[in-house]
């Protein structure tokens, strides 16, 4: 984690199942993330599949990580998705090559070596701070 930064994640192949949501995303990322912040950490998700199993729940519980209650289906209302769309309008106007692997498209974003300006996207939402 570097400046309230993780590394690009990225799920080349295959689906997103809650079993490699929480190997891939919450044991590496999530974990080390809430043990910086401390015990006022609320994971915010957007209520996928995969972040909603049974064993995501029990892991979560498991941690003594706090999840946010986000209607489902309700991106306007979810803080992040805003963050999203920037980062998709940004990378949009780049105007690269055709690229055939992910590691080509992605890799400079991944590594930090891209030129997009790296923002700190606060939002308050009863005092909650993204």
């Amino acid at each position: 984690m570097l400046d309230g930064r993780t590394p690009l994640h990225v799920f080349e192949r295959g689906t997103v199942t809650g079993v490699r949501y929480r190997d891939e995303i919450l044991e590496p990322y999530v974990c080390l993330f809430r043990g910086a912040v401390g015990p006022e950490f609320i994971l915010m998700d957007d209520n996928a599949r995969s972040h909603r199993a049974l064993l995501v729940d029990e892991f979560l519980e498991s941690e003594d990580i706090r999840r946010m209650d986000w209607p489902a289906r309700s991106p306007d209302l979810n803080p992040i998705e805003h963050v999203w769309d920037i980062l998709g309008r940004a990378i949009a106007t780049r105007n690269l090559p055709p690229r055939n692997s992910v590691d080509e498209r992605l890799g400079p974003i991944a590594t930090g070596n891209d030129n997009l300006p790296y923002f700190k996207y606060e939002v308050t939402l009863q005092g909650l701070y993204i």
